[in-house]
């Protein structure tokens, strides 16, 4: 089976379980209708959300909700392993062994109950991982029709090199917005364009609503102004700056909210002017860009 393109936004579930909204099967399955609705048809997991909870939920959801699996697209990432007396961990580590690797999709295919995954990630790196081990993991579960796709999340392109010595790296996701631009400052989002790395960017608001500080205030008020501009909410305008990068960045969205989803995808409607895009990475830098 071939892969299916991912939507260009990408609804993330970490708060749709236990640590966070605690949906019930019924409000769930609504939520996901709901990113359907709005062309939004890829859902990122983690086997660790909800202190491993929140994929089997999300399972029972989509599974209520009478949906064709090929509908939409699952994305997990594996690779955490936080402390749980059940599970044996007395401290929190990394674990990328062949056997970790395998056990962690099939029970990530048990919570979602689904066949395969369109995309696997390892959430984050290990200073002990071994590309070769991992690569004999990923390319079993890739020939058994398991996953249908295999990138990394939160790497470094050092990290994602030794990766690819033994096997083709798809996607990283990575933190990125107008208030974290890092990646497009140290060389990852080049990087990425340089090998045809998929970018997906968690936290893509950036603190501009979490913290109250100088720096959010001051992108706060450029994007207010862009937001009346394009007639686009404000958070649409934070997406747009994500999407007018040329790396073709998917934001993987937190928010649950049905007006919120609908008014972010008006960010894939317009073009922000060449020089509203750098009015919000001066606003974020709080000085002229270098």
């Amino acid at each position: 089976m071939n892969p299916s393109p991912l939507s260009r936004l990408i609804a993330g579930t970490m708060t749709w379980g236990v640590w966070g909204k605690n949906y019930n099967t019924y409000e769930m399955a609504n939520l996901i209708e709901v990113c359907l609705t709005n062309g939004i048809s890829s859902f990122d997991h983690a086997d660790i959300y909800g202190l491993y909870t929140t994929e089997a939920a999300f399972g029972r959801a989509w599974k209520a909700a009478q949906l064709d699996r090929q509908q939409l697209q699952l994305i997990s990432k594996c690779g955490i392993q936080l402390e749980s007396a059940e599970r044996g961990v007395s401290i929190k580590h990394y674990q990328y062994n062949q056997r970790y690797l395998r056990d962690s999709v099939e029970q990530s295919l048990r919570n979602l109950q689904t066949d395969y995954l369109d995309l696997l990630l390892l959430h984050r790196p290990s200073p002990l991982m071994q590309a070769d081990e991992i690569a004999e993991a990923v390319n079993k579960l890739k020939s058994e029709g398991k996953i249908l796709a295999f990138g990394v999340s939160n790497f470094t392109p050092y990290q994602t090199d030794l990766i690819r010595t033994k096997i083709e790296v798809g996607y990283n996701q990575i933190e990125f917005s107008v208030t974290h631009p890092e990646a497009m400052l140290n060389g990852s989002l080049d990087h990425m364009q340089i090998h045809g790395i998929q970018p997906m960017s968690w936290s893509p608001l950036g603190s501009v609503f979490k913290k109250n500080d100088e720096q959010a205030a001051r992108v706060r008020e450029v994007a207010n102004a862009l937001s009346m501009k394009y007639n686009i909410s404000l958070e649409a305008i934070l997406f747009a700056w994500i999407l007018n990068h040329p790396a073709g960045i998917s934001p993987v969205f937190g928010t649950t909210h049905p007006e919120r989803i609908a008014a972010l995808t008006q960010a894939q409607t317009i073009k922000l002017e060449l020089q509203d895009w750098f009015a919000l990475w001066t606003a974020s830098a709080g000085a002229p860009v270098p």
